[in-house]
């Protein structure tokens, strides 16, 4: 790690350990802090803001609708910046433990209808519509650490590293960088009870993954923003910045994505590569309509990773086939060899909101538009 990050990050240079004497500090058994999550109006990046509550809830349900200043996170005019905050999902708060929780909230503008970021409302139809179908997702989060400069953390201030490849699953300082950070983030997600399933060193260095699923409809979007609202806010406390961004250095280097893993009922029983083959059939005739789900740019952003390099496909093409990491849709070898499980869709971005992600496949898998 370059020493200089120490220097030049005001959150590096602040004694943590001064925090701990405040939040060991006794509070009466029903109080509690909620810190209430949302997407803003770049839907990409995440807000938060916190309130008490006197009771320990046990639904989102029971959780008091707020409102937010929208002409701050480019969401509404300032003479009628009232928007609000419906929670939609619980999870324990790792930074203050106890009863204290994270609440995943909807945005909705100041007449009942949702903000143009609230891709939950549309996605949760549908999902609703398929849901007997019992759809599995899996997504596989790349991120990059970058250093308070903007720099991909641990490389040479006036240079590059060496060539890709003894970075993937590196172990070693002079192959990965940050490590504390990743393990910090894995534990807060499984106390927190996100569905983080593992993680790794990418091929980039600096590069790093985590993966979230398997999970039922609705909740692989929930958990993946929950997860990386952990990863911002961990990041934060180290003084290190974690980008999504799809293609963060140009040139002959990884960009970073959000491989997503899909599967139904039929496809995960006996003879369910017949199920994945017709829907590898399907996705083949919506392929555009994709590209513009897959980041929040409507496909602008992956336009600089989907080159048919760095194991990529080409945007403008699409393409499926066994183990092969270059095509848009991957069978993996073991599903291929069982004849039954999921696939893979490796188009998504890094960057893209899961809930787009979710209903774009689902309305071609299963609802055949």
């Amino acid at each position: 790690m370059h020493s200089s990050i120490l220097e030049d990050s005001p959150n590096a240079r602040i004694n943590k350990t001064i925090l701990d004497r405040y939040l060991t500090l006794p509070l009466e058994e029903n109080i509690v802090q909620a810190t209430y999550v949302w997407i803003d109006g770049t839907g990409e990046d995440l807000r938060c803001k916190d309130r008490t509550l006197d009771f320990i809830p046990s639904s989102p349900k029971e959780l008091p609708v707020w409102n937010y200043d929208g002409s701050s996170c480019y969401q509404a005019e300032g003479s009628n910046s009232d928007t609000y905050l419906y929670p939609v999902a619980i999870y324990k708060d790792p930074f203050r433990r106890g009863n204290n929780i994270l609440v995943m909230c909807d945005t909705y503008k100041f007449d009942g209808t949702p903000t143009a970021t609230n891709k939950r409302k549309s996605c949760l139809e549908v999902v609703n519509k398929c849901i007997d179908e019992e759809p599995w997702f899996g997504i596989e989060q790349e991120y990059t650490f970058l250093d308070f400069d903007g720099y991909p953390l641990g490389w040479p201030k006036n240079g590059f590293p060496g060539p890709q490849g003894p970075y993937y699953c590196g172990v070693g300082a002079n192959k990965v960088y940050a490590r504390d950070i990743v393990d910090a983030h894995y534990r807060a997600c499984l106390y927190a009870g996100v569905k983080v399933s593992g993680t790794n060193a990418e091929v980039m260095p600096a590069q790093w993954e985590f993966q979230v699923g398997p999970c039922l409809g609705i909740s692989i979007g929930d958990d993946l923003w929950m997860s990386r609202f952990l990863l911002h806010r961990i990041s934060e406390e180290f003084g290190i910045v974690a980008t999504l961004d799809p293609k963060p250095m140009p040139g002959d280097w990884n960009g970073a994505g959000a491989h997503t893993n899909v599967s139904t009922k039929v496809m995960r029983e006996d003879g369910g590569i017949r199920e994945i083959e017709k829907a590898v059939a399907k996705l083949s005739k919506c392929h555009d309509r994709h590209i513009r789900a897959y980041d929040p740019k409507q496909g602008q952003d992956n336009a600089r990773r989907l080159t048919g390099k760095h194991e990529t496909s080409s945007i403008n093409d699409f393409s499926a086939g066994v183990a092969n990491r270059g095509c848009s849709i991957r069978i993996p070898r073991g599903v291929n060899d069982d004849g039954k499980g999921y696939f893979e869709d490796r188009r998504p971005s890094s960057n893209c909101d899961p809930y787009s992600v979710v209903e774009a496949i689902l309305r071609t898998i299963c609802l055949d538009e």
